[in-house]
């Protein structure tokens, strides 16, 4: 107790999840125990003129199976529809119904990448500004052609959209915010859920991250940036975290949702807990050219912060779950970052990287690799890391690899960084 504040406990208590390897948290862990890869050569639209052909796609996906406010799809982007989805999932594996919780007791965080436009929603507006010569012509935009464009359009790109609607399907009247912080989306919006518990803003959140990476636009943006893998003759092997002859990521989609809740409160109503969140932590690089992010001091300061607030020390971790981005510059910072943080221990702490199985995608990714620690700590089982078949000795990483690994303790940590040098981490025990 200090100054009269006393810290509340946060537990998990729902876990909704949309992913390529499974929608809903149990065909998402037995695809994830099995080893299964939900990485393909890409369906959604034509890519033979694209320079990337593989992604991580989410099949067998019907919002409307879900979603009770079924006429607000066709103002929802993909990305969108994804998170709402999750939290709807998460919702109904809580076990709270309707009027369970008042309305301004129940609040959303939800963190968001960018959300891409599709060349069709501007292309006749476009279309209209060509004149004899098709050369484009500014005046007409604004005479005219911008006029054309749906009034709805911006309502399916903006960030802030996937928590208003979230907040219209469960009548969630408390605290509402959205993190666009990309990849360190999830575990920030985290943060901030816990700090309205702690204040006492509300009893209970819907926290989670979404984002799509499945479209034309995106694809051509990061091959440009060379982030992507030019592998393609084995898609499932073609996303290989830590591993010597990585190459770059997967582009793909997802998105994965918690409830969160005061400890006494979510005792009272009988919930079936997953874990407690015992501390989150944040940092950045700051200068990204600068020797200070080549070692990733970012993630260290949040792996620092994460492991002080939740009173542990680093070697009784049982498990991490890795960035793991398989660029070879992202996983030599992440992995000299572990040694900087924890010294010889970040040898010995069993670590995997589950991008390896559905890619990279930005907000949603962080909040999914999040889940596959939550759920690993309720079945006592570690993930194999994929395609982990030649060791970088750069990265001096236990990395579970070949077959799952047993549990040694209810002691979990997760991180996320951007390519920028914004990171966190967040550390769970499960109950």
């Amino acid at each position: 107790m200090m100054g009269g504040y006393h810290k509340k406990r946060t537990v998990i208590t729902g876990i909704g999840v949309v992913t390529p390897i499974g929608v809903g948290k149990n065909a998402f862990w037995k695809n994830l125990s099995s080893g299964v890869s939900g990485i393909g050569f890409l369906k959604a639209f034509p890519c033979e003129h694209l320079p990337f052909k593989l992604a991580a796609e989410v099949s067998d996906f019907d919002p409307t199976e879900l979603l009770n406010e079924k006429k607000i799809l066709k103002v929802m982007s993909r990305d969108i529809q994804l998170g709402v989805t999750s939290a709807s999932l998460s919702m109904k594996d809580s076990g709270i119904l309707s009027g369970m919780i008042p309305e301004d007791r129940l609040g959303v965080v939800f963190g968001t990448g960018r959300i891409s436009s599709a060349p069709q929603d501007v292309s006749k507006a476009v279309e209209e500004c060509a004149d004899s010569e098709n050369d484009f012509q500014y005046t007409r935009w604004g005479e005219d052609s911008m006029g054309k464009i749906t009034p709805l359009w911006m309502l399916r790109r903006m960030p802030n959209m996937p928590a208003a609607h979230i907040s219209i399907e469960h009548n969630a009247r408390g605290p509402n915010n959205t993190i666009t912080s990309r990849d360190s989306s999830a575990l920030l919006a985290l943060s901030e859920a816990i700090n309205v518990i702690e204040r006492g803003s509300a009893d209970c959140m819907i926290v989670g991250a979404c984002s799509s990476n499945i479209h034309p636009m995106d694809i051509a943006r990061l091959s440009l940036s060379k982030g992507l893998t030019k592998r393609e003759d084995d898609p499932t092997r073609a996303c290989r975290p830590f591993d010597i002859e990585r190459d770059g990521t997967i582009v793909g989609e997802g998105a994965a949702t918690f409830i969160v809740e005061e400890y006494e409160h979510a005792v009272r109503r009988g919930a079936d807990i997953y874990c407690e969140i015992l501390g989150v932590g944040s940092g950045c690089d700051g200068d990204i050219y600068s020797e200070e992010s080549k070692q990733g001091t970012g993630l260290v300061r949040a792996m620092e912060a994460a492991i002080r607030k939740s009173h542990i020390r680093p070697d009784e971790l049982g498990h991490i779950n890795a960035h793991g981005k398989s660029t070879q510059k992202d996983d030599l910072i992440e992995a000299q970052a572990y040694e900087r943080a924890f010294g010889d221990v970040a040898h010995k702490i069993p670590l995997t990287a589950l991008k390896s199985y559905f890619g990279h995608f930005d907000a949603g990714s962080g909040a999914v690799e999040l889940a596959g620690s939550i759920l690993a700590l309720r079945n006592s089982e570690i993930p194999r890391t994929l395609n982990y078949e030649n060791p970088d000795p750069k990265c001096r990483l236990n990395v579970v690899h070949e077959q799952s690994k047993q549990l040694s303790n209810s002691l979990a940590m997760s991180v996320s960084r951007t390519s920028m040098g914004q990171s966190a981490a967040v550390v769970i025990r499960a109950i």
